[in-house]
């Protein structure tokens, strides 16, 4: 599309993140120190042991000592292919970063896709803060996300 002498590029061949910063809102961005990387973190959270799970996902939480939440993901290739993995850890990622103001801070979490079958964003928006919550109540890190219902 054409105005004024320059081409305007289409909206959908924009990369996300340069159209979070024309928008300017950097609050809703998936920021590097929040990514879970490291073997090592992975397996501190395995061995604390502490989980809850639904019919989507497994999510695994301990204390990291960081004023902030980091988020990491182990996607099995019992799932499916490549493209089946990758978009389920889009997915996941995405309900992650737009509920985590509603998470609890200062835990590392390690979340698992149950299956190939892919949930709504809606779904994982309620299933994450809640799973969450009730596993920060079990490590006994304040009273966790607020929830509809735990049961």
């Amino acid at each position: 599309m054409k105005a004024e002498g320059f081409v305007v590029p289409h909206p959908s061949s924009l990369h996300w993140t340069q159209t979070m910063a024309a928008t300017g809102n950097k609050r809703f961005s998936f920021r590097p120190h929040e990514h879970l990387r490291r073997p090592l973190d992975f397996r501190r959270v395995y061995d604390r042991r502490r989980s809850a799970s639904d019919r989507w996902l497994i999510v695994y939480a301990c204390e990291n000592g960081l004023p902030h939440r980091r988020f990491g993901m182990s996607v099995s290739r019992k799932v499916g292919s490549a493209v089946v993995r990758n978009r389920l850890r889009r997915l996941y990622r995405e309900a992650f970063r737009l509920t985590r103001d509603t998470l609890p801070p200062g835990l590392d979490i390690v979340v698992i896709p149950r299956g190939s079958e892919e949930p709504t964003l809606e779904e994982l928006k309620q299933s994450l803060p809640r799973l969450l919550g009730q596993v920060a109540r079990r490590l006994g890190t304040g009273s966790g996300a607020p929830t509809q219902s735990d049961s």
